[in-house]
């Protein structure tokens, strides 16, 4: 059990960096990797953080990219770390953010016990929770990687090779507000409107490829007022970026169809967040991830995911990524925790590639 990871890790979550308030984070960062590293430090315009180490007992030129993500969902303020038999999580309501300082703490202390390493160029984005915002706005020109390795996965036998086309669909609808108690009937209720398109749409896993869901819903403004106007937030996403496409465009006749019913409008807003992308079995970053993972004793297993990371983006820019396991649990939740042990087995697996690449 590596006490330095363990305490690193412990400390960082308590840095609060929430979504768009990574700031701290980033300056913690920068601290570390100047004193502990005298590594060469780089904040793009868009705030990422990016680390460049000079090889270390090798003779290759060539830099690899490693890769992680600052930024926590909600609730994540205040968060109490506790270790626990080995295992850490959260002492109150908020979540841990394993998801992504796990891969952050694994990453350094990998670095720390390299005996070699090709160059690096440590990548830490932005905002990616919220669509991978950081990353699309990545200054690439600081970077000369042709492959990296996402730390964002959450099993450590799994290497992700393909993520899906990511829709965010914006729905606002207008009705006609009125009195709910005395003339209702001069009213047309945004809300009611919003439900009967929502109650016609196919939600949930449509397709092994495929999802569809309505995150969020806000409308109204009194209890006894027929409210006039209804947001609601969904999303669309495909391993088939048509597929994706398609399901987005039939959404929206269907919402535009079914609010009109009812006298309503709905103007609905598409944002391609992130376009489909795969990488071969055979590709050399897939390839060596598998002699990594089997070399700690577990038994590598490439997959697709219909959840997204900042690998779609990078692969999109030409730096081949694959994702791997940081051994964190139930992310996203009050319930996470990650086990000493598996953060371990992570830089393990770390360990194998850079000496592998070296």
């Amino acid at each position: 059990m590596s006490e330095r990871m363990t305490n690193l890790f412990m400390e960082m979550v308590t840095i609060d960096s929430e979504s768009g308030n990574e700031e701290a984070m980033m300056q913690f960062l920068e601290d570390y990797f100047s004193k502990t590293f005298q590594a060469e430090i780089f904040r793009d315009s868009y705030g990422n953080f990016i680390a460049k180490l000079p090889a270390k007992n090798s003779e290759q030129r060539e830099p690899i990219m490693l890769s992680c993500h600052a930024d926590t969902v909600k609730p994540g303020v205040g968060i109490e770390p506790q270790l626990v038999d080995g295992v850490i999580s959260s002492k109150g309501d908020t979540i841990l953010g394993a998801d992504d300082k796990a891969g952050i703490a694994e990453v350094i202390e990998a670095l720390h016990r390299a005996e070699s390493f090709p160059p690096i160029e440590f990548v830490v984005s932005r905002e990616e929770e919220v669509g991978l915002t950081g990353v699309k706005n990545l200054d690439y020109s600081k970077l000369r990687s042709k492959i990296g390795f996402l730390m964002d996965g959450d099993v450590l036998d799994s290497i992700v090779i393909g993520g899906p086309t990511y829709i965010a669909i914006d729905v606002e609808i207008t009705g006609r507000g009125a009195h709910a108690g005395m003339e209702p009937e001069k009213g047309i209720s945004a809300i009611q409107a919003a439900a009967r398109a929502i109650t016609r749409l196919r939600l949930g896993r449509l397709d092994k490829d495929t999802t569809a869901n309505i995150g969020t819903i806000n409308g109204g403004i009194v209890r006894n007022g027929v409210p006039e106007k209804t947001c609601f937030a969904a999303e669309c996403r495909s391993l088939n970026h048509q597929k994706a496409l398609d399901l987005a465009k039939g959404m929206k006749s269907i919402i535009i169809s079914e609010v009109s019913q009812l006298g309503a409008k709905a103007e609905v807003k598409i944002n391609v967040l992130c376009e489909a992308v795969s990488i071969s079995e055979n590709s050399p970053v897939v390839k060596i991830s598998k002699k990594a993972i089997q070399a700690v004793g577990l038994d590598p297993k490439s997959i697709f995911i219909t959840g997204f990371t900042d690998a779609s983006i990078y692969n999109n820019k030409g730096i081949q990524t694959a994702v791997l396991g940081i051994g964190a649990q139930n992310e996203h939740s009050t319930d996470e925790k990650i086990a000493v042990a598996d953060m371990e087995k992570a830089v393990d697996i770390l360990l194998e590639i850079l000496k592998s690449l070296a």
